[in-house]
């Protein structure tokens, strides 16, 4: 049990009793937590803080009545490269408002600023659990939650600040949900490719009278484009946007063409074209002083209906050195965990695909800390939002393992999911045989 002196908000943990006055926090600095009025997807009488942190990312904290005494930080998704705004974190609280339902407090900042930077994000996203510990004393335990690109951040944060400068543990243990884990130098190579077999196909993005440049710019620095005047762009080359019997054949066959080579569905076309021109923008422009991480002088393109013209004629690209090492260092994982953590993924994500997955389990592998990593798979093709009962079911399984060090399997988490079917009248869709191959 701990408490907070009574002039300030009062925690008072035993068992799973939470009580909180209205007074502000014990620590008074300018990134303190203010008193905020909870949004109604939040069960009642929970309480909410919001506030900006030093570095500048705006940031909402949630405690429920039932607090159980664990803290979930949580790293968003994207990066989204817009400006961060001050309620911003009040999607991801809603998205997985069900932890706080289930009685952990929750904590979640938009980062310092939008763009890509893995190593910001978790420097940010260690920050908030500081701001919480701060200002309510060290909860009992501290589990730390990346969703998509967040998953890369979380993972990152779990390298980087395991532990304190005196050698205590910082995280608990972590969740990873549909993560990116792959790290930056392998999951975009995807829509690297996919930039230069659009472009053979269509040859609108550049179009012949725009200022031609190499597609793993995504942009030209300082060119602006909106998304919606990209989908205009596919539109027009393969008939994405129309109904199909307003497609022309040639519009049907570079679609299939395009489809076909990269792997990906018709309604993620646009999705991904649109990460591989405004992430790819920002990534290299004002994070790699103008250089290229990126390569296919190698790629071997497959599942046109002519692959030897596709390959001979598609624009090549090379990587840079620098630009490879620059983004690893940033980005990529080295596997070497050191808490308990348990991961989720849809087998058929569009967004973030399974084999991201195989690529961190072999990571891990190969820096000998497997014991300390489950994996889970569901039989859903969705990434931002799978079944509730289900991220249920991995953050009881963690807590289990922490608590009483009973390592989950698929099985046992399956079955913790079921138990909490009935509350959220959703499936669970659990693949306790699968097992993801690397891309």
């Amino acid at each position: 049990m701990f408490r907070l002196a009574a002039s300030s908000l009062a925690l008072t943990l035993c068992g799973a009793a939470f009580a909180a006055a209205q007074d502000a926090p014990t620590v008074s600095s300018p990134s303190a937590p203010a008193s905020a009025v909870c949004p109604d997807f939040l069960p009642q009488q929970a309480h909410c803080w919001s506030g900006q942190a030093a570095k500048g990312g705006y940031y909402w904290i949630a405690v429920p009545q039932n607090w159980n005494g664990a803290l979930v930080v949580h790293a968003h998704g994207g990066p989204r490269t817009g400006a961060p705004e001050a309620d911003d974190p009040l999607e991801d609280l809603e998205r997985f408002s069900m932890t706080v339902k289930e009685g952990f407090a929750w904590a979640g900042s938009t980062y310092r600023r939008g763009g890509y930077g893995v190593r910001m994000a978790a420097e940010d996203t260690d920050d908030l659990r500081q701001i919480f510990w701060d200002a309510f004393g060290r909860p009992r335990r501290t589990i730390l939650h990346g969703q998509s690109w967040g998953g890369n951040v979380a993972a990152k944060a779990a390298e980087l600040y395991a532990r304190d400068a005196e050698g205590r543990v910082v995280w608990d243990g972590v969740v990873l949900t549909s993560g990116v884990l792959a790290g930056g130098t392998e999951a975009y190579r995807f829509r690297a490719d996919l930039r230069a077999v659009y472009q053979y196909y269509c040859q609108n993005h550049p179009a012949s009278d725009e200022i031609q440049y190499p597609l793993w710019q995504g942009l030209p620095e300082g060119v602006r484009m909106t998304r919606a005047q990209l989908a205009d762009r596919v539109k027009a080359c393969t008939g994405v946007g129309l109904p199909e019997a307003a497609r022309s054949r040639d519009q049907k066959r570079r679609l299939a063409d395009i489809l076909g080579v990269v792997g990906i569905e018709e309604d993620q076309l646009v999705g991904h074209l649109a990460w591989a021109t405004f992430l790819f923008q920002d990534l290299v422009h004002r994070r790699l002083d103008g250089l290229n991480p990126f390569s296919n002088a190698d790629a071997v393109y497959a599942g046109s209906h002519d692959d030897a013209a596709l390959n001979a004629d598609v624009q090549r690209f090379a990587a840079d050195p620098m630009a490879v090492a620059r983004l690893a260092y940033d980005a990529d994982l080295s596997g070497l965990i050191v808490a308990p953590t348990i991961a989720i993924h849809g087998k058929y994500d569009p967004v973030a695909f399974v084999s991201n997955q195989a690529v961190y389990r072999d990571r891990v592998a190969t820096a000998g800390r497997s014991d300390l990593l489950v994996q889970t798979f569901t039989n859903e093709a969705e990434h931002s939002a799978l079944s509730a009962p289900e991220y249920v079911a991995v953050f009881d399984a963690l807590m289990e393992w922490i608590e009483q060090g009973r390592k989950p399997d698929a099985r046992s988490v399956n079955h913790l999911c079921e138990r909490a079917r009935s509350r959220y009248n959703q499936p669970c869709l659990f693949d306790e045989g699968f097992v993801p191959d690397v891309r």
